[in-house]
């Protein structure tokens, strides 16, 4: 099992999961960033037309049937306007013990922890404490010559040329990956950039450890105690937080029948990039806080849901997608959508919100299987599209 197989496979199956690849591409220059998602108070969109209930019955029947097949596991939640019109489990959580999955079960969700890593910082810049134009430098007492044109939000846009440290094979071996953020960084500090930062984009997991190793030293909490005292706790997520510390998480399978140990996972530090569980209700709370800039005020929140770095078409199948703080931003059917979804051995996730449907979707997964296709097909039956 290859550390590289874990973080990568951040784009659906219709974007050819090319971000997988250490290949690097010049970045197309984007319109001043807009929010795609918060409204300003002067326009303020009407409400969407609700979703009837029958459509939400035959997506039930849907899931059903790929449950039946041995194709799903996990939990599903649908919600719009505030309120959760689809809520349910399938499958089982624990095979061995028999616990079913239940909208309340709680799943490791990978790279979605990239957004609430982005929130952490931008809080600490609402603060005062840092700025995201801040050169990342400012806070390593030792910091390579090569990162001096780096900034903050180089970090969280992947656009600091700071090369991926799971493409690196000193880490193939799970036992010999470091587990603190100072051994992290050390292994990779003193590779050469992969380009000059702000210049091109290339999906970086070692960019966001940087980011939990900045929020513990401007904050001085560790990131786990800082996201819960600053996010899980004022949010009312109760059941989500750092994955090395949890109780009751739903274990992870490779398909229907074999099983993958939590054991084998915690080998691998995944720290602020990847290692936060959720469920799928505590997912929706966070989905609403954010529509409601409930943790930060709108010029913040603009930020996050700007369309600030294109991603090369090259990288994506031809689809034009942005990347936010931990968002990735992009128009399907003429229909705009704000998402990312995770990976790890034994889970998948996706969480996409459509700002002017009012509509989120949440589907975590405790089996490696396509839940981009099982998404896509809930927003098909939603939308009515063909």
């Amino acid at each position: 099992m290859k550390p590289k197989s874990i973080y990568f496979n951040i784009f659906p199956i219709s974007l050819l999961l090319s971000a997988c690849a250490q290949q690097t591409t010049p970045m197309t220059p984007t319109p001043a960033p807009t929010s795609t998602i918060t409204p300003t108070p002067t326009d303020t969109p009407p409400i969407p037309t609700p979703i009837p209930s029958e459509t939400i019955t035959k997506i039930d029947e849907a899931i059903q049937k790929l449950v039946n097949q041995d194709l799903f596991t996990g939990s599903i939640l649908v919600g719009q306007h505030g309120n959760i019109l689809f809520s349910q489990g399938y499958g089982l959580a624990d095979r061995a013990q028999k616990i079913p999955n239940t909208p309340q079960t709680r799943f490791r969700i990978g790279s979605i922890t990239k957004q609430f890593t982005a929130m952490a910082i931008l809080i600490l810049d609402s603060q005062n404490k840092l700025s995201v134009n801040d050169p990342i430098c400012n806070y390593f007492d030792d910091c390579p010559s090569a990162w001096e044109k780096i900034t903050i939000e180089h970090l969280i846009l992947h656009t600091s040329g700071i090369h991926d440290f799971v493409d690196e094979t000193r880490y193939q071996d799970p036992i010999a990956i470091p587990t603190d953020p100072e051994k992290i960084i050390a292994g990779f500090r003193d590779l050469p950039l992969d380009f000059q930062p702000g210049e091109q984009w290339s999906y970086s997991n070692a960019g966001y450890d940087i980011l939990g190793y900045v929020i513990e030293k401007v904050s001085g909490q560790s990131y786990e105690a800082f996201l819960q005292q600053s996010i899980f706790t004022p949010l009312g997520m109760k059941d989500s937080g750092f994955a090395h510390n949890a109780d009751g998480l739903a274990v992870g399978y490779k398909d229907a029948y074999a099983q993958i140990y939590d054991q084998e996972i915690d080998r691998f530090f995944l720290y602020s990039q990847g290692g936060l569980y959720s469920t799928t209700e505590d997912l929706y709370r966070w989905g609403q806080a954010l529509s409601s800039n409930a943790l930060l005020p709108v010029e913040y929140m603009d930020k996050m849901f700007a369309p600030s770095a294109q991603i090369p078409v090259a990288m994506t199948g031809g689809k034009e997608v942005a990347y936010g703080y931990g968002w990735l931003i992009w128009k399907e059917n003429g229909r705009s959508s704000v998402w990312h979804n995770g990976e790890l051995p034994g889970f998948t996730s996706i969480i996409t919100m459509y700002p002017k449907e009012q509509v989120t979707i949440i589907v975590l997964s405790n089996q490696i299987k396509a839940v981009d296709v099982i998404h896509s097909l809930i927003a098909k039956m939603l939308f009515g599209d063909q």
